[in-house]
């Protein structure tokens, strides 16, 4: 067997969610099974009924897809992990508890307790005077000047959420907020897409359930990572359980700075980015946000995928 693939992780978060997700992989590997039915038990909610057989709508529900999902990441993390050698992982929102288990910080259970925790706090939190977008054709400073005049004109919360692409921005805040800078995007011909969310996540109107998270938060363990953990909050790689604890403690109200975890990648040595979950979401973002710099690769790690990465170190 040849050396192990370096790569960089890539976990994903809400969105990424099919129907009969990691079916194919628990079915045939009894420690993915097994993570199901423990984050079954863990959160109180029949996830393979639901993802596996349930209708789409039901599969939306924050307080099923947080562990759910989280399941998935892990089982692919987990087959491909005899064959890569991770410089770094990042994980978009939800998706950076993955990123933490797979590098050791927190244990899988633990993971699945915060994740069923923050997907409960999450869908309570919605009191129906937040709500969130998606910009689409704007550049940073383009979607963060919307943000600040729809502030200024409404006095209301509001800020961006999510930093994705280059081109690619959600902003999330008071409902008036949203609505003002939807309405200064398309007079810019840029696009404003209002997304199915039952609250303003990743901003300060968050505060509150993000403070009784952090006492969930406080009960666990947190060691330092195996390899760096590149966390949203900061866009840096952090080396340390303190750095990490820190980090977490403020996600659920900061914003995902996505573009620049990439870039933190890059900076560490990442040249391949190995995508861990059910579709290739973050895979698809790579080339907006690296461009076409030399040696530069990503893939989603399909089943297809994945025979092919192992086939490499055989």
């Amino acid at each position: 067997m040849s050396d192990r693939i370096s790569c960089a992780l890539l976990f994903p978060g809400q969105g990424s969610q099919e129907k009969g997700m990691g079916r194919a992989i628990a079915e045939a590997d009894a420690q993915a099974m097994d993570l199901w039915k423990k984050a079954e038990r863990i959160s109180g909610h029949d996830l393979r009924a639901i993802y596996w057989e349930g209708e789409e709508a039901d599969m939306a529900d924050t307080r099923t897809l947080q562990p759910a999902l989280t399941v998935v990441n892990l089982s692919v993390y987990l087959g491909l992990a005899g064959y890569i050698s991770p410089l770094a992982a990042a994980g978009h929102s939800l998706g950076e508890f993955a990123a933490l288990a797979a590098a050791k910080a927190l244990s899988v259970d633990d993971v699945l307790e915060l994740v069923a925790v923050r997907g409960r706090l999450m869908a309570e939190a919605g009191d129906g005077t937040g709500a969130m977008a998606a910009l689409l054709k704007v550049d940073r400073t383009g979607a963060e000047e919307m943000v600040a005049l729809a502030r200024d004109k409404t006095g209301l919360e509001l800020r961006v959420a999510n930093y994705n692409t280059p081109a690619q921005f959600v902003i999330s805040g008071k409902r008036e907020a949203v609505e003002a800078a939807s309405a200064l995007a398309k007079e810019r011909k840029a696009r404003a897409v209002p997304l199915a969310v039952s609250g303003a996540f990743h901003s300060p109107l968050m505060a509150e359930a993000a403070a009784e998270f952090a006492r969930a938060l406080g009960k666990a363990s947190i060691n330092d990572p195996a390899f760096p953990v590149v966390m949203n909050a900061t866009a840096a790689p952090a080396r340390t359980g303190a750095e990490i604890r820190e980090a977490m403690g403020r996600q659920m109200t900061s914003s995902v700075l996505w573009i620049d975890s990439v870039e933190a990648m890059w900076e560490i040595g990442a040249r391949r980015f190995v995508e861990c979950g059910p579709k290739g979401v973050l895979t698809r973002m790579l080339p907006a946000i690296l461009g076409e710099r030399e040696a530069a690769s990503g893939f989603y790690a399909d089943p297809e995928a994945m025979a092919a990465l192992t086939a490499e170190v055989a």
